[in-house]
């Protein structure tokens, strides 16, 4: 069984939605970032990390990458022009999505006090909206319920964790595609039985 070290309110959610979505049995460890029990597993104290027998692997992205080669599931197949679109895709959801709000995190929460910059959310604000209008865009020219077409990919699985974090962070609204896109993958069972733990 899979062991999964991280909380539901962080980046560790993409790697629980992903082992819901492969039908795979998990236990989570809760751990906070930069707690001896996240050090435990990466020294940077970073989470999520995920133990596959005596293996530590660490990075959501990685991880669900990971898991979705390894059972061959959620993800186009190594080596074939379906996964370097989808490659090419995780690695824009990364740069354009998720960069902005870990820098806006970071900046808001994460560093001490004294190594805070204030004054670049409007920045940060106006960059998520236009990438938000890109991945509109994408998503009409995917044709399907998907961002890769008609079936759920980790792409799917990193958008909306994205989406779900702007929320939260206040960030601007999200067009009506994107939001609706949003509220039809959380609905799935997958979804609610990760939110769950």
């Amino acid at each position: 069984m899979y062991r999964v070290i991280g909380t539901v309110k962080s980046r560790a959610f993409r790697v629980l939605w992903m082992l819901e979505e492969l039908g795979q049995p998990y236990e989570l460890v809760p751990a906070g970032p930069r707690t001896d029990e996240a050090r435990q597993y990466n020294p940077l104290g970073k989470i999520p990390a995920l133990v596959d027998g005596d293996a530590v692997l660490t990075d959501s992205v990685a991880i669900m990458t990971y898991l979705a080669d390894k059972h061959g599931a959620v993800t186009a197949p190594a080596g074939t022009p379906a996964r370097a679109r989808q490659d090419a895709m995780t690695c824009w959801l990364i740069d354009e999505m998720d960069a902005p709000l870990w820098l806006n995190a970071k900046h808001t929460f994460v560093l001490p006090e004294k190594l805070r910059v204030s004054g670049f959310a409007p920045t940060l604000h106006k960059e998520f909206s236009r990438n938000a209008d890109t991945f509109a865009g994408m998503l009409e020219q995917a044709g399907g319920d998907f961002i890769m077409g008609d079936q759920i990919t980790l792409p799917d699985i990193l958008a909306v964790h994205c989406f779900g974090w702007a929320f939260g962070a206040q960030f601007p609204a999200l067009p009506e595609s994107v939001k609706a896109y949003s509220k039809r993958l959380r609905a799935r069972p997958q979804f609610r039985a990760a939110q769950d733990h």
